[in-house]
């Protein structure tokens, strides 16, 4: 059996193939016609494809051969100190460039990609704006990020700057049944809306929930295994949450809803999740009602953040909730 991921075995081999990202597309098919690349900036949510169109990039400009020599990438969340910039990174951009390939474009400069470039340290961040100056003829960066505004300026105004869009469920839907067909996996009835619905533009992660539930049952995929792996809680369940927080007289019975959630094993950041999309899908709550229950649920999410105690902190927000829709 072929146990090699489908987000690698299915990830763009070229810009063309990236989806739902007409802009950035059609900007960069067209710098790569003349191979005259500046550094680059790629945001957005995850799974929209940053890393995948960088690669496609660098698979374009130097073929598979020559990547090897041209291309670093480097994952910033695990090597993201100054000591960093100061020795992989500084050193590989001032490494001269080898010969072309035949048959590629193979312009006058190396690649160094930087994955998860928001984690790294302020200091290494000032230390590459001097690297970047000094070798941008023979190196180009490619910085990749969740949340450009861990950007520092002076880094950011050096790049030409991409925003990569959440995916559409009909693009998802697309990718999702182009792989069934090649992996003859067969969607049971509501499998492909659910899997679109629960991973919310996240390409990544719905090929990897997929490709889990295909192993798990055989090559079916129906909707209730797709639930159980992505870790969702059931919709019911978060329902009967959001209705007891509005229902007077109810916390005795939100208690023990709680209890059961945190029994059965739900991430408690997924239950809050959760719990916000069904309170914004209500459009009868008055504003000053919502805006109290979405502040309690920001105030949670940022203590399970830094460790608080899961079962505790989903008492408190369901609590607070059903104390600001019930009070007059």
């Amino acid at each position: 059996m072929n146990t090699q991921p489908w987000v690698e075995k299915y990830r763009p081999k070229n810009v063309k193939e990236v989806a739902f990202q007409e802009e950035v597309v059609n900007t960069l098919t067209r710098a790569l016609e003349t191979a005259n690349l500046p550094h680059l900036l790629f945001y957005g949510p995850p799974g929209t494809g940053k890393t995948s169109t960088a690669l496609a990039i660098a698979r374009q400009l130097y073929g598979p051969e020559l990547m090897k020599a041209r291309v670093m990438e480097l994952n910033a969340s695990d090597e993201r100190g100054i000591h960093v910039v100061r020795e992989k990174v500084k050193s590989f951009a001032a490494a001269a460039v080898g010969a072309p390939v035949p048959g590629y474009p193979c312009p006058p400069y190396k690649l160094l990609i930087l994955d998860e470039a928001d984690s790294m340290t302020q200091d290494a961040q000032n230390a590459l704006r001097r690297t970047m100056e000094t070798y941008s003829r023979v190196t180009r960066f490619v910085f990749i990020c969740n949340y450009v505004s861990r950007i520092i300026e002076p880094l950011a105004s050096r790049c030409a700057k991409f925003r990569f869009k959440p995916l559409q469920p009909v693009v998802m839907a697309g990718r999702i049944e182009h792989i069934c067909e090649k992996e003859r996996v067969t969607l049971c009835p509501g499998a492909l809306e659910t899997l679109s619905a629960v991973h919310g533009g996240d390409l990544r992660r719905a090929i990897t929930a997929l490709q889990s539930v295909a192993r798990l049952k055989g090559g079916s995929v129906d909707k209730a295994t797709l639930l159980d792996v992505s870790g969702r809680v059931p919709p019911d369940v978060i329902s009967g949450l959001a209705a007891s927080c509005k229902t007077p007289g109810a916390f005795a019975g939100l208690q023990q809803l709680v209890i059961n959630i945190v029994a059965e094993g739900f991430a408690a950041q997924q239950v809050l999740q959760q719990l916000q999309t069904e309170l914004l899908s209500d459009r009868s709550t008055p504003g000053l009602k919502l805006a109290e229950a979405l502040e309690a649920l920001a105030a949670a999410d940022f203590s399970l953040t830094v460790g608080a105690d899961e079962t505790i902190q989903l008492l408190n927000v369901v609590g607070q909730i059903h104390k600001a829709y019930v009070t007059a």
